[in-house]
């Protein structure tokens, strides 16, 4: 009896053995077909690839077609190579984008007081520092003296800005009339002035005010009839 449970246990490891044998010959046997079909494509392909002449000479010398009549004037006289264009469209730098990142580093409060306008001709006072960094450098000044000579004038031209505005208010004052607005807003100042308009015309337009009214007759409409419905 011993001897049999130890055959067929020899009997299954065999054919255990045998099956993982024959599924890693199908493995293989899938892998050069893949390798084979894949050689295949790839040298029909090649005689797709390059210009006309080139395409047309592998066709000729593969015995796939003709020569044709104008070949040999054209292996003469062959056509422009353009260079290809590459895929990835490179980001546009310019030199004074480094000092720029540095001015905002620096002057984070900038991007909300220095108003930004796309449609204006005025630069943006960290395009103009990082221009006038550069215009420094150009003149044999070290980087770092360059730039605080620029974060110097930038710290001036502030001040100067509020002092002419200081100095508006008390003319106006002294003539009696009311001070002129701010020729140098700041961006969030800019924004709140446009927005003004829109923020009265929420209390104050009849259009508005009727909207406004029709949404809470709509809203205590619902909730009549939640209430007669006992869904509360």
């Amino acid at each position: 009896m011993p001897v049999l449970v130890s055959s067929s246990i020899f009997c299954d490891q065999t054919q255990l053995s045998f099956d993982s044998a024959t599924a890693k010959l199908n493995q293989n046997v899938v892998v050069l077909r893949r390798l084979h079909l894949h050689n295949h494509r790839e040298r029909a392909m090649s005689f797709m690839r390059g210009d006309l002449l080139t395409r047309t000479r592998k066709l000729v010398k593969g015995l796939a077609k003709s020569e044709p009549v104008w070949l040999k004037a054209m292996e003469q006289a062959p056509p422009v190579s353009f260079p290809r264009a590459e895929n990835k469209i490179k980001p546009i730098s310019l030199p004074e984008d480094v000092y720029i990142k540095k001015f905002f580093q620096k002057h984070p409060d900038s991007k909300h007081e220095d108003a930004i306008k796309i449609s204006g001709f005025d630069p943006p006072p960290a395009r103009m520092f990082g221009w006038r960094v550069l215009e420094l450098k150009e003149q044999g000044v070290s980087e770092e003296a360059a730039m605080a000579v620029a974060d110097m004038e930038y710290w001036a031209e502030r001040k100067a800005k509020k002092k002419a505005y200081v100095r508006l208010k008390q003319i106006a004052r002294l003539q009696g009339k009311k001070p002129p607005p701010n020729p140098y807003p700041s961006a969030i100042k800019e924004i709140q002035a446009e927005e003004r308009k829109f923020v009265r015309d929420r209390f104050y337009d009849p259009k508005i005010l009727k909207i406004v009214q029709k949404m809470k007759e709509e809203k205590a409409a619902e909730i009549q009839d939640r209430m007669r419905g006992g869904s509360w």
